[in-house]
């Protein structure tokens, strides 16, 4: 093996070891991620119509009460509809500190949660997937113009993308020319 070779070699190792930098878009690699057997999570289908920009994507804490940002924030417009990506029953609506929001119970463990969301729901409320829960509204920790989207899975929070459709597929690209 050419020393070229080798210092590319280790180098791609090194960017897998440590992580590389995530576009906002892309699935960050950590360690939530979904039981094979989850049927539920086959059929779950994106909170807003139309192109998606995610413009925060989840971070994992290090630790239960670690920094980290626990959901997705997806660009939107205030007054924008968010459908329900799964059926559930609405487990709480109201305000917490200065942001309405609002959490579904989707069952074997599925919990997610949509803020800031004005919606007219009452816990107990059945929805289908596709149902209208709300509009994006005002307030919250995220940006103007987004819609936070918070899922936990037996009350631990994972990556939200992992139930939006596949993630993309990584591809490997040759590191040395010549070599």
């Amino acid at each position: 093996m050419t020393p070229l070779r080798r210092v590319c070699m280790i180098g791609a190792l090194l960017v897998l070891a440590l992580g590389a930098p995530v576009p906002a878009a892309a699935v960050p690699t950590d360690s939530s991620t979904i039981p094979a057997s989850s049927a539920i999570a086959a059929d779950w289908r994106w909170p807003l119509d139309g192109r998606r920009s995610v413009t925060a994507p989840y971070r994992a804490p290090a630790h239960a009460y670690g920094a980290g940002h626990r959901g997705i924030d997806i660009a939107t417009v205030v007054g924008q509809e968010v459908r329900a990506p799964a059926d559930g029953v609405v487990a709480f609506r109201g305000t917490v500190v200065d942001r309405p929001l609002l959490t579904i119970d989707h069952g074997s463990g599925y919990v997610s949660t949509y803020e800031p969301l004005d919606s007219s729901l009452s816990p107990g409320d059945a929805v289908a997937a596709g149902d209208v829960l709300g509009t994006v509204a005002l307030g919250g920790h995220s940006a103007h113009g987004t819609l936070h989207v918070g899922v936990r899975l037996d009350g631990v929070y994972i990556n939200p993308l992992l139930l939006f459709g596949t993630p993309p597929r990584a591809i490997l690209l040759p590191c040395c020319a010549g070599t």
